[in-house]
């Protein structure tokens, strides 16, 4: 039996809740709930977001009530463990040179490693999409290798561009677009995380979804202004390799 509870969050959403810790397991019940709630066509229901342990489901009040929806997934969280999700499968180059990662040397003084060893330890793992948020096109990628887990920096920056790589806990982010972060910034992407405007249709604007997997490929500061030139004039078009289980 699937352990979870439901939270009231105000008079158009509900929370199911799925423990209390990030755990690929829980989010992978998280994001197999999202999708058979929105294959379902329930009148009334308006929209899922997933989280790392948790998803909000929107609905409008006047068509469908709480205790309803409440008894839509009552019927649909039984059999999630054992449900086997499909995400898409990511490369992404991501540019480990000095001058791309002011916290690289830092990074690899507090960890007692030196800096190759923290770029092959970042980029030898596969890592797995647990959400978005905070920004358009800000994927939470985890799980960073124990040895890289840091704490935020103490005094974030006030801006950082778009497409710096970093890390905090057992995050690795590559940061949409300009902002301020806290984050230990080890690399940079060329990649674009988010595009403004797009004319295949609503979703599509953001480049990874819950549920991807993705490799960090490294690249050389020379590859990366190639990327980085063909992404500016809309040329660089990154595929998935396969699809992939949610594991």
């Amino acid at each position: 039996m699937v352990d979870y509870r439901i939270l009231i969050a105000g008079d158009t959403a509900i929370v199911v809740e799925f423990g209390d810790s990030i755990d690929r397991g829980l989010n992978a019940m998280v994001l197999a709930l999202a999708r058979r709630l929105d294959d379902s066509r329930i009148p009334g229901l308006n929209e899922t977001i997933p989280a790392f342990r948790s998803l909000t489901v929107f609905y409008e009040p006047v068509v469908l009530s709480p205790a309803a929806l409440a008894g839509h997934v009552a019927g649909m969280v039984q059999d999630l463990g054992t449900m086997q999700g499909v995400g898409r499968r990511w490369r992404l180059p991501v540019c480990y040179d000095p001058e791309m990662a002011p916290d690289l040397n830092d990074v690899a003084a507090r960890t007692g490693l030196t800096p190759a060893q923290v770029v092959e330890r970042h980029s030898g793992v596969t890592y797995h999409v647990y959400m978005l948020g905070f920004l358009p096109g800000l994927a939470y990628m985890g799980d960073v290798p124990p040895e890289l887990e840091l704490p935020r920096l103490v005094s974030p920056r006030h801006k950082i561009p778009a497409g710096m790589v970093g890390i905090a806990m057992a995050m690795s982010l590559i940061m949409p677009r300009e902002t301020p972060s806290g984050l230990n910034l080890i690399g940079r992407s060329p990649v674009l995380m988010w595009k403004d405007s797009n004319k295949s249709g609503a979703g599509e604007n953001t480049l990874l979804a819950p549920g991807d997997k993705v490799i960090y490929q490294p690249i050389s500061r020379r590859e990366y202004e190639v990327f980085a030139a063909k992404a500016a004039a809309g040329e660089l078009n990154l595929e998935p390799e396969q699809a992939t289980p949610v594991e």
